[in-house]
C-alpha cells in the first residue's frame, strides 16, 4: 500500500500563481486567495460602506466575482491585489450610489487612519508610511480629491458638487495626484539587480 501525497501548498504559490488554478477551476486557489486578501478587503469595505455586515457581503460578492473572472485577470495591468481592491471598490462604489440616502462626509474628517488595517500584512507599513507622506507633499486641491474618492467612496461628480468645483476639474486634479503619487512609490530605475 503506497503512502497518500501529502497535501498540495497552496499558499507557496505567488498571487499570480493563485489567480491562473482559479481560472483553471481550482478552488483551493480561490481559497488560499480569500486567506491572503480577505481581512484588507473587509477593512476598505469597512471604511467605504461604514457597516461591517454591508461590508462583509461585499467581500463575498467580490470574491465571488475574482472566481467567475479569473481569466480575465492580466498580469500587464497590475498586481492581483490591485486587481482585486479594484473590483471592490469599483462594486462598493455602485452601492453607495444606489443607496436611496446621500450619505454626508464631513469635509473636517477627510484624512486616512494612520492604524494599520487589522489583519493587513505589517510589511505593507513602509508603504502606506510613504503614501501618507506623499498625500501631505500635493497640494491641499488635489489631496482632497483623493480623500474624498478612495477613503470616503464619492464619484468625482459628488466630489464636484460637494468643493462647487467643475467636473473636469475634479478629474484633472485626480489625474495630477495620481501621477505625483505613482511617481514617488514607484522603485528607482538604474539601481543594482
Amino acid at each position: 500500500m503506497s503512502a497518500a501525497a501529502p497535501p498540495f501548498d497552496w499558499d507557496g504559490l505567488d498571487d499570480i500563481e493563485l489567480i491562473e488554478e482559479a481560472a483553471r477551476g481550482e478552488a483551493d486557489a480561490l481559497s488560499a486567495l480569500y486567506d491572503r486578501f480577505s481581512n484588507l478587503l473587509l477593512t476598505m469595505a469597512i471604511r467605504m460602506l461604514g457597516d461591517r455586515a454591508m461590508a462583509e457581503d461585499l467581500v463575498h460578492d467580490v470574491f465571488m466575482e475574482v472566481w467567475r473572472n479569473a481569466d480575465r485577470y492580466d498580469p500587464s495591468r497590475g498586481s492581483v491585489r490591485t486587481w482585486v481592491l479594484v473590483r471592490l471598490r469599483s462594486r462598493a462604489l455602485d452601492r453607495l450610489r444606489s443607496a436611496t440616502s446621500r450619505r454626508e462626509v464631513p469635509t473636517d474628517d477627510i484624512t486616512p487612519r494612520d492604524a494599520t488595517p487589522e489583519g493587513e500584512d505589517p510589511s505593507l507599513q513602509p508603504d502606506r508610511a510613504a503614501v501618507r507622506r506623499a498625500l501631505t507633499e500635493l497640494p491641499e486641491e488635489q489631496r482632497l480629491v483623493l480623500e474624498l474618492s478612495y477613503f470616503h467612496g464619492l464619484s468625482s461628480s459628488e466630489i464636484a458638487e460637494r468643493m462647487g468645483s467643475p467636473l473636469g476639474t475634479v478629474k484633472s486634479r485626480t489625474a495630477a495626484a495620481l501621477a505625483k503619487l505613482r511617481s514617488v512609490m514607484e522603485p528607482k530605475k538604474g539601481g543594482t539587480s
